[in-house]
């Protein structure tokens, strides 16, 4: 029988407050970015700035730094398709230093015509921590279902050789809590011990999907949703996506001593007012 109609009790109400308390947003560096997250989103509300190869890391940077100086905790992306050489790098961490951010993201990237000394998320962040870099929180990307060109030993070889050198890994986008929970245990049995942040869309329209993801600098929307079949299916269905069913089915793991699954991570493209109407709602009836 399913207990879908039990009520919830009170550690369940206290584990899902805080998971939608501590929600992270992610932002894509377009024109009206920032006037968007001023107009919609509580400057508690941690924040990352993604980097778009059509505008490049230095926007990315930019975005950061005015974002930084509005109160908002914001942690740039920093791509190694995209950061130049050292003195680029160098030039990117006296930019964070100066507007007072402490936290960033390390990513491969997705190819530019942009040349670069690095080739990997790995060779930017030992050139990072070769720098006096000051940062106090280093996230690093997770791939739970995996990447269609590299085998998921490969994958899970690599993310332990970063988590050496990080802070906290955040995960791509899934949608099946079975899936997160084994690989999170694959990491703990591999000696990681590194916070996860679970990636899900936010309350996204499937119009503003197939629009967005054409501004994200990976070509057509199809070339975009082509690399990501699953959420092509989840969001294109009929009855479509939404966010609640997997927040609720981990977080329990967030407040359990023995998971590494720390909350969420809302990759919002940019729908951020009923992205945070979403979490408002959420936060409301938990009170």
């Amino acid at each position: 029988m399913s207990d879908r109609s039990a009520p919830a009790t009170k550690q369940q109400h206290a584990a899902r407050r805080r998971v939608f308390q501590d929600l992270g947003y992610e932002v894509i560096p377009f024109k009206k970015t920032e006037s968007e997250v001023l107009a919609h989103v509580p400057s508690d509300v941690r924040l990352t700035v993604t980097a778009s190869p059509a505008k490049g890391q230095d926007a990315t940077v930019d975005l950061a730094v005015a974002l930084a100086g509005h109160g908002y905790r914001v942690a740039p992306h920093l791509s190694a398709q995209q950061v130049r050489d050292r003195v680029h790098l160098a030039d990117v961490v006296a930019a964070c230093r100066e507007a007072g951010i402490a936290d960033v993201f390390v990513v491969g990237g997705d190819r530019t015509d942009t040349p670069t000394q690095f080739t990997d998320a790995l060779a930017l962040l030992r050139a990072l921590h070769e720098l006096d870099h000051g940062f106090t929180g280093i996230g690093i990307g997770g791939h739970p279902e995996g990447h269609p060109a590299v085998s998921d030993e490969v994958l899970l070889q690599a993310l332990v050789d970063k988590a050496a050198l990080a802070t906290s890994i955040t995960t791509q986008i899934v949608f099946d809590p079975r899936v997160i929970t084994a690989w999170a245990r694959r990491l703990a049995d591999r000696g990681v011990s590194l916070p996860v942040h679970v990636g899900v869309p936010g309350a996204v329209s499937r119009t503003k999907l197939v629009r967005v993801s054409a501004g994200l600098g990976l070509g057509q929307s199809a070339k975009f949703l082509s690399k990501q079949q699953n959420m092509f299916w989840r969001f294109f269905t009929p009855g479509g996506y939404n966010p609640d069913k997997l927040v609720k089915a981990l977080s329990p793991s967030v407040e359990q001593r023995d998971s590494l699954i720390d909350g969420f991570h809302v990759f919002t493209f940019n729908d951020l007012g009923p992205t945070e109407a979403w979490r408002r709602r959420h936060l409301d009836r938990i009170a």
